[in-house]
């Protein structure tokens, strides 16, 4: 991992923050991005090279890339970390939230990566990792724009796995569970805006008990393990195209694998005490 140059969306907080500190430390030159720039003073006290970038404007990352190249001449390690969740019920949730969802989680990702993957391509080496989650295998009420962009970042994975394998590039996908980040209060701010006081107001109420979970050091992991997870991955050498990470992720991902769909829906109906016919419960 020495002396790789490596470029991390969304580093401001969370998982994105936790793994610049873990690239730092096993050697790499790292380029930490994010919208807010003042939350990054903090990596560049720690040797992090600090950069504006916006995932949602064009502009913003082709300059960024363009900056990196010209500072250092190459990018090794592209880490897609950059995003959100917006909750709601699909009747709830407005065009203009549902198309942002998708800009920032899946066709920012998709961009910044077309930007990278001619120079990666060039070296004939690289390794992008793609920060997706549990919940591009599970699902649940009132998240339906956030799973569908995991479960797209998950197809484009995929196939994009297979395209650049030839060029020497790994395509890896990291899936965790509950992390400990802002991602469970944004995600709970949204869905109580858009559907708490809705027809969908008792679905909303069980997915809020869920989402909080996300915030409880019980059930979910410190960003740290993410971060090494990522690092482990960077370092194999032959990296799997996806890890679960944090906790609950392995059994979350079982469960998808041997339950059928009947199965799931109902074990989550009774998980968020969804009544299964109008008016019961």
């Amino acid at each position: 991992m020495k002396d790789k140059i490596a470029l991390v969306t969304g580093a401001s907080s969370g998982i994105g923050r936790a793994t610049v500190e873990a690239l730092l430390a096993a050697g790499c030159t790292v380029f930490a991005t994010a919208r807010r720039m003042n939350r990054l003073a903090t990596l560049a006290s720690r040797g992090a090279r600090i950069l504006p970038l916006d995932v949602t404007d064009d502009v913003s990352m082709r300059t960024a890339v363009n900056n990196i190249l010209a500072e250092v001449g190459r990018i090794d390690i592209l880490i897609n970390n950059a995003g959100y969740g917006c909750y709601g019920s699909l009747e709830d949730v407005p065009m203009e939230d549902a198309r942002r969802q998708f800009e920032v989680n899946l066709f920012g990702l998709a961009r910044l990566t077309q930007l990278v993957i001619p120079h990666m391509r060039q070296q004939r080496s690289g390794r992008i990792v793609n920060v997706t989650s549990v919940g591009a295998k599970i699902y649940g009420p009132l998240g339906s724009w956030y799973h569908a962009s995991k479960y797209g970042v998950e197809g484009l994975s995929d196939c994009l796995r297979l395209e650049l394998k030839p060029f020497g590039i790994d395509v890896i996908m990291v899936e965790p569970a509950g992390t400990l980040t802002e991602w469970g209060g944004i995600a709970t701010e949204s869905l109580l805006k858009n559907s708490g006081h809705s027809d969908y107001a008792a679905a909303a109420r069980g997915t809020v008990r869920i989402l909080h979970a996300t915030e409880n050091p019980r059930y979910a992991s410190p960003p740290k393990i993410v971060a090494r997870g990522i690092l482990r991955a960077l370092q194999a050498r032959r990296p799997k195209a996806r890890y679960p990470l944090g906790k609950g992720a392995r059994l979350v991902v079982a469960l998808r694998k041997f339950f059928s769909d009947r199965m799931m829906d109902g074990v989550i109906r009774l998980f968020l005490k969804i009544p299964s016919q109008p008016g019961s419960g």
